[in-house]
């Protein structure tokens, strides 16, 4: 592991007479540096601040060193654990408590306050914040895409991301993208207030992520009949709400016309039609991102059989 120098902190007035809460922040980036000043400004009221990069070329490392964050070098060896866990299992980390924000994500001053309220007296081990997904000018209020729960907010000694390790090449990147947090124990709340997650400012952008999304997908449906391993979140009717989400994704991965099912159960059942345009555009592109994975999946079941 190594550690680039981290440069005076650039504050506002205002900012600067906030004493720090003793929260430290994991932002992992690579060529990041549309976001990442942004993101930084949102959580500088933190004790710490680690940038986990993976070699960013963009000048990503000096924007976030100018504002005060730790950059921390992460060299992929193709294995597990990717880069999230790798950073909580050797990070120095300064605080008990960490919280995890991608580069695309910003930290209403509202949960900030919240945050550093709930820290002082605990009533868990960690802490579920909501998203708010923003898309095309606005915020997706339907569409299934909020409520948008995470365990961002925990003891970092206790939590780690689950294992997901699929076969073969999913070029998915070196972070993880569809775990979630496990935490020992069931001590868990939810916090009142929201963040922002920027992950979709142009359509173009939306469908090159998920094209990349979708080569993960594909094999994770392969695997599906695979029996559950340790260290995975569980998929369960009655668990908490990633718990149902992962089992409704089960069953629905066994139903015919897939699809058309998806857009109809995101703009229909979920009232995606409420959003006005940018619904109707979002869950059109939930189709086809459900279409890509099916049919990359068949496409791989080909190449597998010779």
């Amino acid at each position: 592991m190594s550690a680039a120098s981290a440069a005076p902190s650039s504050l506002s007035p205002q900012t600067a007479a906030v004493k720090k809460v003793p929260v430290s922040v994991l932002i992992p980036v690579k060529n990041e540096k549309a976001n990442i000043e942004a993101c930084i400004k949102t959580v500088q009221w933190a004790d710490e601040i680690v940038v986990v990069d993976s070699n960013s070329t963009d000048g990503t490392i000096a924007l976030a060193e100018a504002l005060g964050a730790k950059v921390v070098q992460f060299n992929w060896d193709g294995k597990f654990p990717k880069k999230k866990n790798w950073a909580l299992a050797n990070v120095p980390w300064r605080n008990e408590w960490v919280l995890i924000l991608d580069a695309d994500e910003h930290i209403l001053p509202e949960l900030a306050e919240e945050i550093e309220r709930e820290i002082k007296n605990p009533k868990a081990d960690g802490y579920y914040i909501n998203r708010r997904f923003m898309f095309m000018g606005g915020w997706l209020r339907h569409c299934g895409y909020y409520p948008s729960w995470n365990l961002r907010l925990f003891r970092h000694a206790i939590g780690r991301y689950e294992r997901l390790e699929v076969a073969g090449d999913t070029r998915s990147g070196d972070n993880e993208v569809h775990e979630h947090v496990l935490l020992e124990g069931n001590r868990v709340a939810y916090l009142k207030h929201d963040m922002l997650h920027y992950a979709y400012p142009a359509i173009d952008v939306w469908v090159e992520k998920h094209n990349r999304y979708s080569n993960w997908e594909a094999r994770v449906l392969n695997e599906l009949h695979a029996e559950q391993a340790g260290g995975k979140l569980k998929a369960s009717p009655f668990g908490n709400p990633l718990e149902r989400k992962r089992w409704i994704k089960r069953v629905a991965n066994r139903l015919p016309f897939r699809p058309t099912l998806r857009f109809i159960y995101h703009y229909i059942i979920k009232k995606g039609f409420l959003d006005g345009y940018r619904g109707l555009v979002f869950c059109r592109l939930l189709a086809m991102y459900e279409f890509l994975s099916i049919a990359k999946a068949a496409e791989m079941k080909m190449k597998e059989k010779g």
